[in-house]
């Protein structure tokens, strides 16, 4: 297939793909741009996990797109629901004619002679070679790999005659009713899949090394739902997303300032939710809220279903896989038709792909990441990653209008080249995933790009300061190179950066 030329490039067509897509499609109308999709439908992740449960961890109307409101008092959707939301911002804002499906991007250089991207691709369905070359590439891959999610080699394992399921590849008709289930891990899938499994199975233990924070949420906001009767559909969207935004960054910065009252609450509302129907220390974890991801608990369905004695939790660690189940180290045996690892991600960047410049790889560990969204030293690129610590979407929709932005100012000032250059040596030690130590990141340090110490090298958690920083504040900053030349720092009057609050909160 001949060579295909393109203004951007975005690979992946999940949630950040297609709203960097309508992003484009919005404020840069003339760019010529096309997705990258290896899979052969959209949604990323909403395409990926069909696990019984499969849900947002998040709240939807911050997870939901700031320019198209998410309808409807559900507080947590499903999975395929989260899907169709995609696809139908796809559809309306007429970008899923640009996705190009079963693509396998297999290579990615930049040609500083020819001033674009060059990527050679594999047709999955035909096998044939593709070329691309684009002048813009935006990563929206997410960070771990689809192919196979992290599973530790359990001793013993071909000993058990019953069946191992890993989330991330789950057979379409798994059959566990009556079934004995047992569940290792102690995340976001496990807290999803223990409640939901438990409704068909014999039974179902939750087998953990050390507990998660939990906090039960409701999965319909009867508040919205009341807002959206007296009100236009997009005032009740925002203030909404305003409300649920400014009760995520409370509880996140009380965490990190006042751990030992966090954490009394968290633990508070825990046993208040088991009355007494369960061992609080399967509910303890030994580190502060926040330190990990705090875990969602839909309606309080996992404390039911213990309370209701369908699903339990054991603290302990596994020795080995037997015939029919698993040996503790304490000794205990637990029986187990289908023993499920939901043991984490294995994390990825870029979909697998390694970058060059000019033929040189580019080591992303050894590289800091710009704003949270560009790499150090890679020309007219860009990664978009979410928030840990509250909806994904909020950081990648302004990290897309960013983008939109830097792309019209190069039209504007008829740039063809921008670099982000770090001359400070400001390389710290927190990855782009920010300081949280969960398993899955700290297995993957070594692939991740670092943060910065300082300036605009170092990541921010914070939305309303990621709002000011890339939607108000001067594209020439000092920090990136135009066609070889350093910008000049623009000072931030001239800029007139200093909007209302509103526009920080609610978006576009």
């Amino acid at each position: 297939m001949g060579k295909q030329h393109y203004d951007v490039l975005i690979i992946g067509a999940g949630v950040s793909g297609i709203g960097m897509a309508c992003h484009l499609k919005r404020e840069c109308p003339g760019k010529r741009f096309a997705i990258l999709e290896r899979r052969q439908s959209l949604g990323g992740t909403w395409d990926l996990f069909r696990y019984p449960g499969i849900r947002s961890d998040s709240d939807m109307f911050t997870f939901g797109y700031n320019f198209r409101p998410w309808t409807g008092g559900k507080v947590l959707a499903d999975g395929a629901s989260i899907k169709q939301y995609v696809a139908d911002t796809a559809r309306e804002n007429d970008v899923e004619r640009n996705i190009r499906y079963g693509v396998a991007v297999k290579t990615a250089d930049w040609s500083s002679e020819e001033k674009c991207w060059k990527l050679t691709a594999e047709n999955e369905k035909t096998g044939e070679a593709e070329t691309y070359t684009a002048s813009f590439l935006v990563g929206c891959t997410g960070y771990y790999n689809y192919d196979q999610g992290y599973k530790p080699d359990f001793p013993g394992e071909k000993d058990f005659k019953g069946q191992v399921v890993h989330p991330q590849h789950w057979p379409e008709n798994l059959d566990y009713t009556g079934k004995k289930v047992v569940v290792i891990g102690s995340g976001a899938t496990a807290i999803t899949l223990v409640p939901t499994m438990a409704e068909k199975a014999a039974h179902v233990t939750m087998l953990q090394r050390s507990p998660t924070y939990l906090m039960p949420l409701p999965s319909t906001d009867k508040v919205t739902l009341a807002l959206q009767k007296v009100l236009p559909e997009k005032a009740a969207y925002r203030l909404t997303r305003a409300r649920n935004i400014s009760i995520s960054r409370l509880l996140y910065e009380r965490s990190r300032k006042s751990p030992k009252a966090m954490r009394r609450l968290f633990l508070s509302v825990i046993k208040r939710q088991l009355k007494g129907k369960a061992d609080m220390r399967h509910f303890t974890p030994d580190y502060n809220p926040w330190d990990q991801r705090l875990c969602v608990v839909k309606d309080g369905d996992l404390f039911d279903a213990i309370k209701a004695g369908t699903a339990s939790i054991k603290t302990d660690h596994i020795e080995r896989f037997t015939d029919t189940g698993i040996r503790l180290k304490s000794g205990e045996e637990l029986e187990a038709d289908i023993i499920i690892p939901a043991t984490g991600l294995d994390i990825q960047m870029l979909g697998g792909i390694q970058p060059t410049v000019d033929g040189q790889g580019v080591v992303l560990k050894e590289k800091v990441i710009y704003k949270n969204v560009m790499v150090e030293g890679m020309p007219n690129s860009a990664m978009i990653f979410g928030y840990t610590n509250i909806s994904w979407t909020l950081k990648a929709d302004i990290a897309s209008e960013y983008l939109c932005r830097l792309i019209n100012h190069m039209d504007r000032k008829g740039y063809q080249v921008v670099v982000p250059r770090d001359t400070e040596n400001s390389l710290g030690n927190d990855t782009i995933l920010g300081s949280l130590d969960a398993g899955y990141i700290k297995r993957a340090e070594d692939r991740l790009p670092r943060q910065g110490t300082h300036g605009p090298w170092k990541a921010s958690q914070n939305y309303l300061q990621d709002v000011k920083i890339l939607r108000f504040e001067p594209i020439e900053d000092g920090y990136l190179e135009f066609d070889g030349r350093r910008s000049q720092q623009a000072s931030p009057e001239k800029a007139g950066f200093l909007k209302p609050l509103r526009s920080a909160l609610f978006g576009a």
